[in-house]
């Protein structure tokens, strides 16, 4: 059981790094970036933030849904309010400033910090030099290949006690929204 994707995360956590960036960023930046904030939650705290799946694109790890967000013409309610469609470079820019109520000060600071430590970089040398290198990432050649939360743990040398109890958290915590979902 994954946990329940929330758009309104989701966008409140691109907002934040596109306001880090002045407004606007290149689509495959942003959603590597979140990609990086994600995966160091789950290291640091055994929870990602995003709620979003992993998967292994042809240019490295990526956040689905919200590649889904930036790419699929569909109507997105939250989403579509605060960041607009790709521009003609593939450029996504803010709309409206997004809210943060969704975002702990310990996640934005760990979205700073990953934006500080990785922002300045163009989207290629991101690709090339951080996301292929990461060792949960598989070439899907033209696909995509799921990443599990038990890959990032292994990668990462994790105990296989500490990702089983990682695991069966996150399990929990996707029980309690279901159950909490059904009842509204």
């Amino acid at each position: 059981m994954a946990l329940r994707f929330s758009e309104a995360k989701a966008t409140q956590a691109a907002g934040f790094f596109l306001k880090l960036r002045g407004g606007q960023m290149h689509y495959i930046k942003l959603i590597k970036l979140l990609y990086l904030a994600d995966r160091e939650a789950l290291i640091r705290w055994g929870l990602p933030f995003t709620t979003d799946r992993h998967v292994s694109m042809d240019h490295g790890p990526v956040v689905s849904g919200i590649l889904n967000l930036i790419t699929d013409d569909r109507p997105k309610p939250v989403w579509s309010k605060y960041i607009s469609a790709p521009l003609g470079e593939y450029e996504v820019r803010l709309l409206h400033e997004a809210p943060t109520d969704l975002l702990s000060k310990a996640e934005e600071a760990l979205m700073t910090e990953i934006f500080e430590k990785y922002g300045h970089r163009n989207r290629w040398d991101l690709i090339d030099n951080v996301m292929h290198k990461l060792p949960e990432w598989r070439n899907p050649s033209g696909t995509a290949i799921p990443i599990s939360i038990r890959e990032i743990l292994e990668a990462e040398g994790e105990e296989d006690s500490d990702i089983r109890a990682i695991i069966k958290e996150i399990y929990s915590v996707a029980k309690s929204e279901e159950i909490l979902s059904s009842v509204g």
